[in-house]
């Protein structure tokens, strides 16, 4: 070939690969999943999620599960409103009841910093700006109010306002909304007793250690009527603007699996079956005096 060939099919193929260099640069690149988005491999087929167990699906709450959202201490029965909304979300993404694990994680490690052990958990966690720092919440499952419990007959008992419990020594379980509302909205003039646990507060309730304990309203009526029955609910506070305190489902931080779930508890509610479980489970709490 003759040198001067050469030298323009060398030329030649130097433009060419320039101009494909330049098209590759400008061409557009696939996005990066955004944090609790579906990445690829990971849709929200159903019963095909990547879970922790492959299969199946890891669900966590604490011990003991507390009645009304759990019947006899046993989550896995599908009785009591946590159990069943927990398997209708499972049903939803594609996980019969036999492919559901169920799993111990105390109610203050569920939403601490840290990798998980569970695909989700629910137990009672309401979504706040706090805590989604250090995961992610589904949609919320229930809208919940806060009620104050105290001893027939005491003087906490005859309150009538939010002002009225002031002076009262008042109790909540560690890292609960509940606690907030005595520290952030009562205010009172002694500092709340904390527990780490529910029936630690109902304890010092029946023994005379505080005045009153604030828990959500379903729990307050089911301790007045099956557990401490010489108590009464005072009241419930009203909700603090904006939008409603939900519990949700908790997952690990930036879990792809959170849109997915999301989806799930948005289906419930949008097709009534939300509202029925509540109906079932919860259908005594929806009456009681508001605290203003």
């Amino acid at each position: 070939m003759h040198p001067a060939s050469r030298a323009l099919r060398r030329a030649a193929a130097a433009v060419t690969v320039a101009l494909l260099a330049t098209a590759v640069g400008c061409a557009p690149q696939p996005e990066e999943p955004a944090s609790g988005t579906p990445s690829a491999g990971n849709t929200c087929e159903k019963g095909k999620l990547d879970t922790r167990a492959s299969g199946k699906l890891t669900i966590a709450t604490d011990e003991p599960a507390y009645e009304p959202w759990f019947e006899d201490d046993d989550p896995a029965s599908g009785k009591g409103f946590e159990s069943a909304v927990a398997y209708a979300v499972a049903r939803q993404l594609g996980y019969g009841k036999d492919k559901v694990v169920w799993q111990t994680v105390p109610f203050n490690k569920a939403f601490a910093p840290g990798e998980k052990t569970f695909d989700f958990d629910i137990n009672q966690v309401s979504i706040s700006d706090e805590r989604k720092k250090a995961v992610d919440f589904s949609s919320g499952y229930y809208d919940v109010r806060q009620a104050v419990v105290a001893l027939k007959g005491s003087r906490a008992a005859k309150a009538k306002s939010v002002a009225d419990l002031k002076d009262a020594k008042l109790g909540a379980q560690v890292g609960t909304t509940s606690l907030d509302y005595i520290d952030d909205v009562v205010r009172p003039t002694r500092a709340a007793a904390v527990f780490g646990k529910n029936d630690q507060a109902k304890s010092a309730l029946k023994n005379g250690q505080v005045d009153a304990i604030v828990v959500d309203l379903p729990t307050a009526f089911y301790i007045t009527g099956a557990e401490v029955t010489d108590a009464t609910i005072v009241g419930q506070f009203e909700n603090q603007g904006g939008t409603p305190e939900q519990f949700g489902l908790v997952l690990d931080k930036g879990s792809a699996l959170t849109s997915c779930v999301s989806r799930a508890v948005d289906a419930l509610r949008e097709d009534g079956t939300l509202a029925r479980i509540e109906q079932q489970w919860l259908s005594d709490a929806v009456d009681a005096p508001v605290l203003k």
